[in-house]
């Protein structure tokens, strides 16, 4: 007799518990990226905190824009993996059972719980909130299948009780164009004709497509800069930049005294070129007496 049989109830009960709960896909080298095109990146007077990258295409465009990150041709190394990432990351979305159905057109501001929503055509929201609460579950995780396009003018999504932006993900079918909106999440746009388009408002998360993302008068703040658990889900792992530095670690190394918090660094694993006063023999309050860093 196997456990389950031995078992049935505690695992009839965690089968149920896995349903309910929708599951973030693995995103890869995708994750390092604010923005990323397939085809090209056009960005216009807007501001992007994060690493911008296009790849199979090399077109990028910044006009008046304000990046905090890594642009190409720096990353294309990394872009080339990360669109095969998106790709990836896309059809398994596509593949994940629907646990709620969305009417194609909002038709006012909701609240939805955590789980996998889909919609048989287009999506369309114009001057309504969507909240997503998590109730109290910092590691929610809502995703959007949209059957074709998704649009939004004046769309606002918030966040409740716990909810991290960096869990939430939308699938469409086709492009995204959103209008003075203020979206929250990932957006894959990986499908053959996945563009984004973002003019004014903003966007807490990425933008990711298969084909363009452009941007005018618009802000993306990246996950790697959004707090809470839902900045850890989004970060994926290293970004190569092809040399052998630690410059590209998602975790940053750093020389911290010891006892020190982290400071966007892995504490006790620091650059292994100049060890941390705790890898070194230091004590807690009294560090660099054992021959750290200073």
């Amino acid at each position: 007799m196997n456990s389950c049989q031995k078992y049935f109830s505690a695992c009839l009960l965690a089968l149920v518990s896995q349903a309910a709960f929708a599951q973030a896909p693995a995103l890869g080298a995708a994750s390092a990226f604010s923005v990323l095109g397939g085809t090209a990146v056009t960005c216009t007077t807007s501001v992007i905190t994060g690493d911008v990258g296009v790849s199979p295409g090399t077109a990028f465009t910044n006009t008046g824009c304000t990046i905090a990150g890594g642009v190409p041709p720096a990353t294309n190394v990394a872009a080339a993996g990360a669109h095969n990432d998106l790709i990836i990351a896309y059809a398994a979305l596509q593949s994940a059972p629907c646990t709620g159905t969305l009417l194609d057109t909002i038709p006012a501001s909701v609240t939805l719980a955590p789980g996998v929503y889909c919609t048989g055509a287009a999506l369309t929201a114009t001057g309504v909130t969507l909240t997503l609460d998590a109730g109290g579950n910092a590691n929610a995780v809502w995703i959007f299948k949209i059957g074709a396009a998704l649009t939004g003018t004046s769309f606002t999504v918030v966040m409740a009780n716990g909810g991290q932006p960096c869990n939430v993900f939308w699938a469409p079918g086709a492009g995204v164009t959103m209008t003075t909106s203020a979206l929250m999440g990932t957006i894959l746009a990986g499908g053959a004709t996945g563009s984004i388009t973002l003019t004014g408002g903003s966007l807490a998360g990425r933008a990711l497509a298969n084909v363009a993302v452009t941007m005018t008068n618009a802000s993306v703040l990246g996950c790697a800069t959004l707090g809470g658990s839902g900045a850890a889900s989004c970060k994926g792992r290293d970004r190569d930049d092809g040399d052998d530095d630690d410059k590209d670690k998602e975790h940053r190394k750093c020389n911290q005294g010891v006892g020190n918090g982290p400071e966007d660094c892995d504490p006790g694993h620091s650059d292994r070129h100049k060890p941390s006063n705790d890898e070194r023999g230091g004590t807690p309050g009294d560090p660099g007496r054992k021959g750290g860093n200073s």
